[in-house]
């Protein structure tokens, strides 16, 4: 055991054989701006991104804490004080980045209003030589640049990121140009003259790849792919790296990336970094960044991640501590190392090609990220604990408020995760209800899809060619619907399914092939062609390995994609005086967690109290109702487990 302390851009992808030799083929993810959701579970969430979690960031930027002020500061040039923390700058542009989204699913001219007055300020703010960044401009800009861990790359990151969104999404060059002349600073500071700078927070080495495929200009990657290689060779110095209980493992600095074997310290650092590198890999055809980070994707899945998708147990670093250390109770799994995630597994899956990486993604995405967000959009989880006795509740807003931002943006960009074509194939990733058109060589193939997913797992897929074409169609078959929850055995279903998927086109049987999670039909397609696509959703006991201590005794369920939990508001306010029998019985109902309609569990379960003697426990059998895991805590503080005690000595009761 080891101690350890977007707009989706058309791409290159790498393939790996089995002998290590790579090979290079065509896998472009479809871009949200090319996607219409109609899905009914995820387009009332889009709404309430652009409806409510939008103007919570809106209000909490410009009117109750200092963030816009300061670049209005900066503007007038009077040498007022700096407002916040040194890296406020960036929820800024994750906000503006959000917002772009939005617009995209959702027309609205007062919000594009309000972003173009935010840029205008920010544009204002830009130092002569291209620095931009309020926190070094008020407090002195003889400082800068001199701090690894001040956050003034990982601020240009997250402006290069938002302006590269809004410009895609309206045209408008201002706030690129800003980013552009941000880069260009740092390119001339850095790697044109080859000064050693370690990122601490790592986010620029993604962005800059973003801003390479927009501007077509090869400096942004080979600046990204520089600062790749300037981590794990002694650069770093300040205050994580002095820091005995962190130091240069914190911040993915330990060794080489290209050597990286683990995952280490700060787990939203690592994602960024690794998204970041799976980037720069597919761009120079290095598969040295790719083998790394299929070993440390290995280290993260198979020994460090919950069975939520979310990662990083542990609230001292933010991050990770060592294999099997899984907590539920004080679980810190912050939203953006699980925003993170979805990011770094959708590179990963279009370098291989392999569904794993999807399921990954799909688990993250439905689960410990959009737990992040509350059922109203006005409300957040930094941390995503997986048990609570009722002291954990969702905020407006954080001192450091990365999260609100962050996961808007993830629900707003949903789209960017559902489609993905090569050069003779249309992959399907997510399932969700969704119009796209896709270029199959010359020929154009609207695609529409149709289902209900999560609440059942019902798909139809209709494509429209203008003429008949070839090509392969690549559904993903999820692996908790072919008896695997997680790749890697961490976690497994703790029986054998007694249902089958099934797909047919045109209402008949057809013939397909199974390859890396996929299940793939290749022939000439013609217009009004329809795939029925069936997945089984019935209750699922899950059980981890004998190593994750947390789980001894204890059983989770999962129903599809989602993972379940009890909460104190079903339950006659308790969910820690609950014990399951081995053979349980489970129905599926209709349920609503304040308007959310979802599909609820229930159960017999044995329910235990103290003796009315005070010298035991009385045992009663009654219903208990389990709600997916992404709807707790919107109904007040109270009780929540995700996993559930088979033994009584495993059971902890609260009064």
């Amino acid at each position: 055991m080891k101690n350890k302390t977007i707009i989706t851009l058309m791409f290159f992808a790498l393939a790996f054989s089995s002998n290590g030799q790579s090979g290079f083929t065509k896998l472009e993810p479809i871009s949200y701006s090319e996607v219409i959701i109609k899905d009914e579970f995820w387009k009332p969430k889009l709404e309430k991104v652009a409806t409510s979690a939008l103007q919570v960031c809106i209000q909490q930027t410009e009117v109750e804490t200092g963030r816009i002020r300061n670049f209005e500061k900066v503007a007038r040039g009077k040498n007022e004080k700096h407002e916040g923390i040194y890296y406020d700058d960036s929820d800024v542009y994750k906000a503006l980045e959000a917002i772009a989204y939005s617009l995209k699913n959702r027309s609205d001219a007062g919000l594009e209003q309000k972003a173009d007055e935010w840029i205008d300020k920010i544009a204002a703010a830009q130092e002569p030589d291209g620095y931009i960044n309020t926190y070094y401009s008020l407090t002195g800009l003889e400082n800068r640049w001199t701090d690894m861990d001040k956050h003034e790359a990982y601020c240009a990151g997250h402006l290069i990121e938002a302006g590269v969104a809004y410009y895609q999404t309206t045209g408008k060059r201002k706030l690129l140009d800003v980013g552009i002349r941000m880069a260009d600073h740092i390119d001339e500071t850095f790697r044109q003259k080859n000064i050693p700078w370690v990122v601490g927070h790592e986010e620029i080495e993604l962005a800059l790849v973003k801003l390479y495929k927009v501007t077509e200009e090869e400096k942004y990657l080979e600046l990204s792919d520089w600062f790749l290689e300037q981590r794990g060779r002694g650069y770093g110095v300040g205050a994580i790296w002095d820091n005995p209980n962190w130091g240069a493992k914190y911040a993915q600095d330990d060794v080489p990336v290209k050597e990286q074997k683990e995952i280490t310290g700060h787990a939203v650092r690592a994602m960024y970094l690794y998204t970041g590198a799976a980037d720069v890999a597919v761009a120079k055809r290095d598969d040295g960044y790719m083998n790394a980070m299929k070993n440390v994707w290995e280290d993260v899945v198979f020994r460090n991640m919950y069975i939520t998708g979310g990662i990083g147990s542990s609230g001292s670093n933010e991050g990770f501590s060592v294999d099997y250390d899984l907590p539920n109770e004080t679980a810190y799994s912050e939203t953006c190392a699980s925003v993170g995630m979805v990011f770094w597994n959708q590179r990963m899956n279009a370098l291989e090609g392999e569904s794993k990486y999807i399921d990954v993604l799909e688990r993250s995405l439905y689960n410990a990220a959009l737990d992040g967000l509350s059922l109203q959009g006005d409300r957040f989880f930094y941390g995503n604990p997986l048990a609570s006795s009722g002291q954990h509740f969702r905020r407006a807003w954080f001192g450091t408020a990365c999260c609100p931002s962050n996961i808007s943006r993830l629900v707003a960009s949903v789209g960017n995760y559902i489609y993905a074509k090569s050069d003779n194939a249309i992959w399907i990733n997510l399932f969700i209800g969704s119009e796209t058109i896709i270029q199959m060589g010359k020929v154009d193939v609207p695609i529409i899809m149709e289902t209900k997913y999560p609440l059942n797992g019902d798909i139809s897929i209709t494509v429209n060619p203008e003429k008949p074409v070839q090509y392969a169609l690549k559904l993903r078959l999820p692996g908790w619907a072919n008896e695997e929850p997680v790749p890697g055995g961490l976690y497994r279903f703790e029986a054998k399914s007694s249902s089958f998927y099934k797909v047919s086109l045109n209402g008949k049987e057809v013939k397909y092939t199974e390859e890396n999670g996929y299940i793939t039909i290749d022939r000439k397609w013609k217009k009004g062609d329809r795939i029925e696509y069936y997945l089984p959703m019935e209750v699922r006991k899950v059980v981890a390995r004998k190593e994750l201590a947390a789980n001894k005794d204890r059983v989770a369920l999962q129903r599809g994609p989602l993972v379940y939990c009890v909460e104190g508001s079903d339950n006659e306010g308790k969910a820690w005086n609950i014990l399951l029998p081995d053979l349980s019985k489970f129905e599926v109902v209709e349920h609503k967690v304040l308007n959310e309609k979802v599909m609820a569990i229930t159960t017999e379960a044995s329910i235990l109290t103290p003796s009315p003697n005070g010298e035991g426990i009385v045992s009663e059998t009654k219903t208990i109702t389990a709600i997916p895991y992404y709807t707790w805590a919107n109904r007040g503080q109270n009780e929540m487990q995700v996993w559930l005690p088979t033994k009584v000595k495993e059971v902890k009761i609260n009064y």
